[in-house]
């Protein structure tokens, strides 16, 4: 009874959250309300920026080149594919990457906590932590300094850092910034909560590359000359392969589907924003009988799942990673990765930490 009452109040929210971002992507009664209160916000934001800048409150700065990847809209824009695919092309390169993180949906504590490879578990530093720990060591604590540290003690070979997330964290200083956004750009261009950005749109104009998470299949060029700053890049997400989360095996998206063309399915996702899942299955020809939606980082238990009939339940990689220690044979993850409209993409970012 207990699971069924949390379930009701998980999809209220996810309701909720629906309607929220209707009026933060177009205006309405209630973002027009609220425009006060993001108006504080705003001054208040200001004034923390000033106190930094005029060394009223303190900076960190690493032994090692920093690459700040956030963003200015709040919820998901795509960020955990871009730092993984970073991770990789890096190591390719020849650097020795690390990853720091706020670790959302945990309680850190005073120390920061640090996990690498497949043994990282999500309720200790968070689902998308535990899901880049397989790219590169990582640490998480809200105060970035604090996780950055923490890794090097661990990880002394580490000579980059990628911080997932922190844009607006002031405190760390970085040497590459990166805004990953969607097709929603920026809104109702508003502050939260009249508006969904983090901060002011003016912060757009002072980065390095702006990445734009494409929700179709087609890049647009390059936006920028070559010395412009901020850099524009398209990017998508592409599916790689569906993996069982029992037995690991992974099938060619096409074959999946073929595969499996006859069976149920209930698509699920817990994610900043879910319908990006939803629109990725629909664009592999994949058409579930239930949709899904979870609150982000939502904590799943084998109760979420009991009230589903359906042969298989399809998730994305970020839920799969908490749903390990219940899953059986009928539980299924979209495996993806990020590519980039700039081939010199990856380039331009080791000419800036040089």
């Amino acid at each position: 009874m207990k699971s069924r009452t949390q379930a009701s109040d998980k999809h209220a929210k996810s309701n909720l959250s629906t309607q929220l971002q209707q009026q933060w992507q177009s205006g309405g009664a209630l973002s027009t309300a609220l425009i006060p209160l993001a108006m504080l916000n705003g001054a208040i934001q200001k004034l923390r920026k000033r106190l930094y800048q005029n060394g009223f409150k303190s900076t960190y700065k690493a032994p090692c080149p920093v690459i700040v990847v956030g963003n200015i809209y709040v919820g998901g824009t795509g960020k955990t594919p871009v730092v993984a695919a970073i991770c990789e092309a890096l190591k390719n390169k020849g650097f020795t990457p690390g990853i720091i993180s706020r670790g959302y949906g945990v309680k850190i504590g005073k120390a920061a906590r640090v996990a690498a490879g497949a043994s990282a578990k999500a309720e200790l530093i968070g689902d998308e932590p535990a899901l880049l720990a397989q790219y590169a060591p990582i640490a998480v604590h809200p105060k970035r300094a604090l996780a950055l540290k923490a890794l090097l003690r661990q990880y002394p070979e580490t000579d980059v850092i990628i911080a997932d997330d922190g844009l607006q964290h002031l405190a760390l200083q970085r040497d590459v910034e990166i805004v990953v956004q969607d097709e929603r750009g920026i809104g109702n261009a508003r502050l939260l909560p009249a508006g969904p950005l983090r901060e002011s749109a003016t912060k757009l104009a002072e980065v390095d590359f702006i990445l734009t998470n494409r929700n179709h299949r087609h890049f647009h060029k390059t936006l920028s000359p070559n010395d412009s700053k901020p850099y524009h890049v398209d990017m998508r997400i592409i599916p790689s392969a569906f993996v069982n989360l029992q037995s690991y095996e992974e099938v060619e998206p096409s074959l999946w589907q073929a595969q499996h063309r006859q069976r149920s399915i209930a698509a699920v996702a817990g994610i900043g924003n879910p319908q990006r899942f939803f629109n990725s299955l629909k664009e592999l020809h994949i058409s579930p009988q239930k949709l899904l939606p979870f609150p982000d980082h939502y904590a799943y238990s084998a109760a979420d799942f009991v009230h589903l009939h359906e042969d298989i339940i399809l998730m994305t990689e970020k839920d799969a990673i908490k749903c390990r220690d219940f899953a059986y044979e009928r539980f299924w993850f979209l495996k993806v990765r990020a590519e980039f409209s700039d081939s010199n993409f990856f380039e331009r970012i080791e000419q800036l930490i040089k």
